[in-house]
Formats: C-alpha cells, sequence, structure tokens
C-alpha cells in the first residue's frame, strides 16, 4: 500500500455514492428521446483526470464515460465483458483476449500493450499512483502480445481477485498513454464519451462517440445523450433545487433533501445502498483504545440499533459486511460479532481495566483521564453530527471524557495521514472487494501506510493470507471471517448500511460502486 493512499482517504470514503439504478417502475413516464443533454450533478471538482491519479470516487465517476475497463459486473455482480471478449483464470494471473476494432477516442486501436502499459505504469514507484496497492493490486505485472491479442496479469503469488480486481482499471489509449500530462484535463480513453470541455469547479461536457460498439456485455452508444454535462454542485440543497426544476438530468442524495426529491412529482427515483456507517477506534501505543478492554467496553456502552437510525436519519439498513454491493462474497460478517448493547457490563469492563470513576464523574487510570477526541466530517450532513453527539452522551454517561472535532475533508484526511489527532474516527471506507481494504486495516501504521488506526489483529492477517491463496469462491468463508475477527476484537465497529436517494428527471441511468455506467444513460420525453 503507498502512501499516496493514505492521503486520499478520506475522500475516497465520503465521496463514494451509491450502487444500483432508477426505477423501471410506474413512476418512470416517457418514451426514449434520442439527442439532447443529460446534466448529472457531482459533489465535488474531480481534479486532476489521469485514471492513475483517480483514487476520489468523483473523479472515477467522471472518467467513468471516457474510459472502458477489461471487465465490468452485471447489477448481480457477475463478471461480463467490456474490452476483453474472454479470459483464462489462474491461480497466479489472468489473460484476457481484447476485442477486434475497438478504437481510442483519437481513432487508434486499443492494444494488449495499451492495457499492459496502464497497468505497468500504475505499478512503477516513480508514478505515485494512490490506486497502486488498491484498485491495482499491490505486486501486480502485465505483458502483452499485440499479435495474440491477449494481455497476462500476473501476481507474484496466488491471489484471490485477480479477475474481479480489473474491473476498477481504466484503460487509457493513444497518446495519453505516453504523455500522461496530456490527460490532466483531457480524455483519452476507448469509453463512449470525450471530454470536449473542462472548467473546474464548475463543468465537464462529454460528447458522445456513436461507433461506440463494445461497452458491457456488447452495449452500444445508439440510444445515448449527444451530451453528457458532469455539473459541480456541492450543496444538496441546490441540486435538489436545479432537478426539481429540471435543469439536472440526475444526481444522488444522501442527507435532509431526499424526503422533498422523493416527494416531487416526475422524478424517477431509488433508494440504494450507498456503504456503512462505521467507526474506528485508534490503536496507537499512547491511545486508551489500544486496550481491547477498554474498545469493548466503549462499543458495549453504545445501543447500535438506535444510533443506527439516528445516523441514517432513519433510511438505513441492517449492516451485513465491509464491502459494497453486490459484494463478491455473500453472507452476512456482523451478525453474533460485534459486542453488544450493555452499559452495566461497559462500566464493570472499564473498572477492571483500571479506569476508576472520579468525584468528577470522570474515569482516570494512574492520574490520566480517560478522554476521547471524536472526529467526524462536517460535510456528509447532519446524521454524522447526530451521531456524534449521541455516542459522546451516552460515553460521558460511562464516566468518558468526549472532545468532539467536526472537520472538513481535508482536514480529516489530514488528521488521518499525518498528525493522528484523533482517538475515535467515524468513517466510511467503500471499495468493492474485500482484498482492496487489507491494507487499511493491517500492515505500515499511518504516516508510513494505510493503516491509519494502528489495527494489528492477528487473527484477521492469518486469515487474509490464507483467502489470498485461494480462488475467489473457495475463498470466501476466509473473507468473511477476517471481516468478524475485527469486529468481535471492537478494532472498528460495523452501525448501520446507509442509504441514497438516486434521482432522474427527463432521465433513466444505473449507477455501480458509485459511477455512472454510461451506456445506461437515456432521456426520456412525455408520451
Amino acid at each position: 500500500m503507498t502512501k499516496p493512499a493514505v492521503a486520499a482517504l478520506a475522500g475516497l470514503a465520503l465521496l463514494t455514492a451509491a450502487c444500483g439504478g432508477t426505477t423501471s417502475g410506474p413512476e418512470q413516464q416517457g418514451k426514449p428521446a434520442t439527442g439532447g443533454t443529460f446534466t448529472f450533478a457531482i459533489p465535488a471538482d474531480p481534479g486532476v483526470l489521469d485514471p492513475a491519479m483517480g483514487m476520489l470516487t468523483v473523479t472515477n465517476n467522471v472518467l467513468a464515460l471516457a474510459y472502458d475497463t477489461l471487465v465490468s459486473v452485471d447489477d448481480s455482480g457477475k463478471i461480463v465483458p467490456e474490452l476483453a471478449e474472454k479470459w483464462d483464470v489462474k491461480p497466479e494471473s489472468v489473460t484476457f483476449t481484447l476485442r477486434k476494432g475497438v478504437t481510442c477516442s483519437d481513432g487508434s486501436p486499443v492494444t494488449p500493450s495499451n492495457v499492459a502499459d496502464n497497468v505497468n505504469h500504475i505499478a512503477d514507484p516513480a508514478a505515485k499512483s494512490p490506486i497502486y496497492g488498491v484498485f491495482v493490486p499491490a505486486g501486480m505485472k502485465a505483458k502483452a502480445d499485440d499479435a495474440a491479442g491477449t494481455v497476462t496479469l500476473s501476481m507474484p503469488e496466488p491471489f484471490s481477485f485477480i479477475l474481479e480486481s480489473t474491473r476498477m482499471m481504466f484503460i487509457v489509449c493513444g497518446k495519453g498513454v505516453k504523455d500522461r500530462a496530456s490527460i490532466a484535463r483531457a480524455t483519452s480513453g476507448s469509453g463512449p464519451y470525450q471530454l470536449t470541455e473542462a472548467v473546474p469547479s464548475d463543468h465537464y461536457t462529454f460528447k458522445v462517440r456513436r461507433d461506440y460498439a463494445w461497452g458491457p456485455a456488447g452495449a452500444t452508444a445508439e440510444e445515448l445523450p449527444d451530451t453528457v454535462v458532469m455539473k459541480v454542485v456541492p450543496n444538496e440543497q441546490t441540486a435538489a433545487n436545479l432537478l426539481i426544476a429540471g435543469s439536472l438530468s440526475g444526481a444522488v442524495f444522501n442527507g435532509a433533501d431526499r424526503s422533498r426529491v422523493e416527494a416531487s412529482p416526475g422524478v424517477t427515483k431509488q433508494s440504494v445502498s450507498a456503504g456503512n456507517g462505521q467507526f474506528f477506534y485508534h490503536q496507537g501505543e499512547d491511545r486508551p483504545a489500544r486496550d481491547p478492554q477498554v474498545r469493548k467496553a466503549l462499543t458495549q456502552a453504545l445501543n447500535l440499533q438506535e444510533l443506527a437510525g439516528i445516523a441514517s436519519g432513519g433510511t438505513g439498513k441492517p449492516v451485513t459486511g465491509l464491502v459494497l454491493e453486490p459484494r463478491p462474497c455473500p453472507g452476512d460478517s456482523v451478525a453474533g460479532h460485534v459486542p453488544g448493547y450493555d452499559a452495566a457490563a461497559a462500566a464493570a469492563a472499564l473498572d477492571a481495566a483500571g479506569w476508576k470513576l472520579g468525584a468528577d464523574g470522570f474515569r482516570a487510570k494512574d492520574g490520566k483521564r480517560l478522554s476521547l477526541r471524536y472526529m467526524y466530517a462536517t460535510t456528509r450532513g447532519p446524521g454524522f453530527q447526530a451521531a456524534a453527539e449521541y455516542m459522546a452522551e451516552a460515553w460521558k454517561k460511562l464516566g468518558v471524557e468526549v472532545k468532539l472535532n467536526g472537520v472538513i475533508d481535508t482536514k480529516l484526511s489530514e488528521s488521518l495521514n499525518a498528525t493522528q489527532d484523533w482517538d475515535v474516527v467515524w468513517l466510511p471506507i467503500r471499495l468493492p472487494l474485500p482484498s482492496q481494504l487489507v491494507g487499511f486495516l493491517s500492515g505500515p501504521s499511518a504516516p508510513k501506510g494505510a493503516n491509519f488506526a494502528h489495527l494489528a489483529n492477528k487473527r484477521y492477517e492469518e486469515l487474509v493470507a490464507e483467502a489470498s491463496k485461494l480462488p475467489a469462491a473457495e475463498a470466501c468463508p476466509k473473507w468473511l471471517e477476517s471481516e468478524s475477527v475485527l469486529f468481535e476484537a471492537a478494532d472498528l465497529v460495523p452501525v448501520v448500511d446507509t442509504t441514497a436517494l438516486q434521482a432522474g428527471k427527463g432521465a433513466t441511468f444505473r449507477m455501480m460502486a458509485g459511477s455512472l455506467v454510461p451506456t445506461s444513460i437515456r432521456l426520456t420525453q412525455g408520451d
């Protein structure tokens, strides 16, 4: 795991949106319309558009319009062809046969060498790519055979999700392969759209490629809108106003405005999973939560069912695992593995750990007060704030001093990566594969690595090592167990599967892992 991944962690977690699609029920009126413009709200500027630097979900949402991946997934999680028409998976490698006739936006053919150059560039330490070790597994190498039309991706040892990991790798083609600087504010991909205008912090305009015919499972550009505009709208209330007025074609809502949008006539809508609401304890050497008795006691002091309702505004679902849906390993790793609510047991556990309640109402040990600095993002709506206040009140009743610290995303990232001035952090990490979480949950601690909470769960590490060497299907029981042992140790506490409202007006579309599926976009017209 490279250090840049830590710096991008806050954005990775906090900007990831929902997976799924707009409803196909009776609320969707009208017939497909040809041509026209689809305008979609994104919550922040995507920044540099080189896919090798695309850690933020808002960035990947924009990149998905212009770049293809080797494979994709359908709504059930099944791998389907995209740039690759077939593949041969072995424990340590996967060989892809590319489709013929695929062209880049500049008209040049997409070759196996293009694919190999992308992977090897990301793996090059000089590139300082934040997606290395996350979207591209650490140690991966690529070798092309242009004559045979194949490219082989290999790992130093067996790797469970060697095929599945490629669904997140955007493939640069054309001149962008050798000149990465040229795609900082432009695109050079084989996707259905090409960027034609970039106005940072305002909008990004894409034009359709009508010759596009190699999308997921053979999707084409025949019925796509002529133009897609990704409009930067940081404020959800503003986005709601624009959508209801018809100035936006689509947006995703996480906060209070979702109910207003949902009640608006003529809006297509679906409530979809938006990833976990969860929190971590800092386990550095000088932190009280380094003691597992303290972590368990703090967790037992919380009624997680009540907290789930508060954090999600009553719109959440029971959480069953750490990764995004559709999960490669179906099952429930949470139930029965999180310390249950028991305030009396929590107090007894802190007593046994030496944290005695003083006359001032606070617990102390060796003359030091039991004090927690609780950090959360202020940019993600009232649920985060309300959850923090609820937890602080519950811990105060236990005799714990809690200092709430609401910060903007950049400050949160700095605290996780460098200053480490926190004890508890509410931080969703939303990734589609369990293997992509490993660097955040084990290994070198921040600031040297991505293990921001200084976790050191030996059983988790053993299970991950065992699971990584097995084929995906065989490995799933161990991947699920690896999550469970984290919960049992209260290394992190899953609270709720949050949901978001995915809404459209005059349009329908699907999203997968927080990004638009560009081939799914359709404009509609009234009957």
